[in-house]
C-alpha cells in the first residue's frame, strides 16, 4: 500500500515538473510539438509519394503542400479579421451610438458594465488592437518558419528514427512505441479530418445565416467561424458572440442580436456536440471533462496555440498510455468508455 502511494506521488510530481518544463520552455518546445503534429498529418502523403518518386522529391512536395495549407489558412484568417476591423473603423460612430443606447438600457436596470465599454471604445483603442495584431502576425511568421524547419528535418529523418526504435534490444518496448506512434498519427489525422469537415459545415451555415438576415461581411464571418472552430470550446464561443454583437451594432436591434445568438448557438451545439463526436469515434474517446481540462490547461500554458494543440496532445498521451500495461489504467480512467484499443498479442 505504501509502495503504491509512493508511486502515485512520484507520478504526480513528475507530471507537475513536466508541465512546468513545458511552460518555462515554451519558446523551445512549442514549435517541436507543432512540428510533430504536422508530421503526423502529412507523413502518409510523403510515404505515398516515395513509392512513385525519389525520396528528396517526395519530401519537397510534402513540405510544399504543408506550407501551402498553412499560408492559405493564415491568409483567410488575416483577410476575414481585416475585413471586420475595417468595417468597425468605417462605422465607428454608428457602433458607438448603438452601444451608447445599450448602456442607457443597462443603466436603467442598474448594470453599469457597458459604460466602461463605451468610454474605451474609440479610434485609439482600435488602433492599439491593430498594432497588437500586427505584432502577433510577426511573431507567428517567425514561429511558422521554425516549425517548418523542424518539419523538414523530421520528415527527412522519420524513416531512420523508426528503424532505430525497431532495432532496440527491448523488442517489446520498441514494438509498443511503434504501434503507439502509428495509432497516435492515425487518430490525429482522423481528428483533424472530422474537425475540418465540422468547421467547414459550421462556417458554411454561418455564412448562409448571415446572408439570410442581411448581415454585412457574410463571407468574412463564415471564414472566421471556420478558423475559430479549430479551437475547441473557446473558438466556437467567440464565433457565436462576435457575430451577435456585430448584428447589434449593424442593426441597432437587441432582438436581432438575440436571434443571431440563438441560431448560431444552435448551429454550434448541433455540429459540435452532436455530429462531430459521432464521426470522431475512437479518435476522441476521451471524457468530456478531460477534453475541457486539456483545452484550459494548454491555453493557460501556451495561450491560443495551446488551445489548438491541447486536445491532440491529450489524444497522443492517452494512446501511448494504452500501449503499456503499467500505464493502461490511465487511459481507461480518462477515456470516455474505457480503453478503446488493445495492443495485439
Amino acid at each position: 500500500m505504501e509502495a503504491r502511494a509512493a508511486d502515485t506521488a512520484a507520478v504526480i510530481a513528475i507530471g507537475f515538473i513536466t508541465l512546468a518544463a513545458f511552460s518555462i520552455g515554451q519558446s523551445v518546445l512549442e514549435p517541436v510539438v507543432f512540428a510533430l503534429f504536422i508530421i503526423a498529418l502529412i507523413s502518409p502523403l510523403q510515404r505515398a509519394l516515395q513509392t512513385r518518386t525519389p525520396r528528396p522529391l517526395a519530401l519537397l512536395v510534402s513540405v510544399v503542400v504543408a506550407l501551402a495549407v498553412m499560408i492559405a489558412l493564415s491568409s483567410l484568417i488575416i483577410w476575414s479579421g481585416g475585413e471586420i476591423v475595417d468595417w468597425f473603423i468605417r462605422n465607428l460612430d454608428r457602433v458607438r451610438a448603438s452601444f451608447a443606447d445599450a448602456t442607457k438600457w443597462l443603466e436603467a436596470h442598474d448594470i453599469f458594465v457597458a459604460a466602461l465599454i463605451t468610454e474605451h471604445f474609440n479610434a485609439a483603442w482600435i488602433l492599439a488592437v491593430i498594432q497588437a495584431a500586427a505584432t502577433r502576425v510577426n511573431i507567428f511568421i517567425g514561429f511558422a518558419l521554425v516549425v517548418l524547419i523542424y518539419v523538414i528535418m523530421g520528415l527527412a529523418e522519420a524513416a531512420g528514427f523508426e528503424k532505430k526504435i525497431a532495432a532496440s534490444r527491448d523488442e517489446e518496448t520498441a514494438r509498443a512505441l511503434l504501434i503507439a506512434g502509428a495509432r497516435t498519427a492515425s487518430k490525429l489525422r482522423r481528428y483533424m479530418l472530422v474537425r475540418t469537415v465540422a468547421s467547414l459545415a459550421t462556417g458554411g451555415l454561418v455564412f448562409l445565416f448571415a446572408l439570410a438576415i442581411g448581415l454585412d461581411l457574410a463571407a468574412a464571418w463564415g471564414v472566421l467561424t471556420f478558423a475559430l472552430n479549430y479551437l475547441p470550446y473557446i473558438g466556437p464561443a467567440v464565433a457565436t458572440l462576435l457575430p451577435a454583437l456585430f448584428a447589434y451594432a449593424q442593426f441597432d436591434s437587441g432582438q436581432t442580436a438575440l436571434v443571431a445568438l440563438g441560431v448560431l448557438s444552435l448551429v454550434q451545439l448541433v455540429i459540435g456536440s452532436g455530429l462531430e463526436p459521432v464521426f470522431s469515434g475512437s479518435a476522441l474517446a476521451m471524457s468530456p471533462t478531460v477534453v475541457v481540462f486539456s483545452v484550459l490547461l494548454w491555453t493557460f500554458l501556451w495561450g491560443l496555440p495551446g488551445a489548438f494543440i491541447g486536445v491532440p496532445i491529450a489524444i497522443a498521451f492517452l494512446t501511448i498510455c494504452d500501449q503499456f500495461p503499467s500505464s493502461r489504467w490511465v487511459a481507461q480512467l480518462l477515456s470516455d468508455h474505457g480503453s478503446a484499443e488493445r495492443t495485439p498479442p
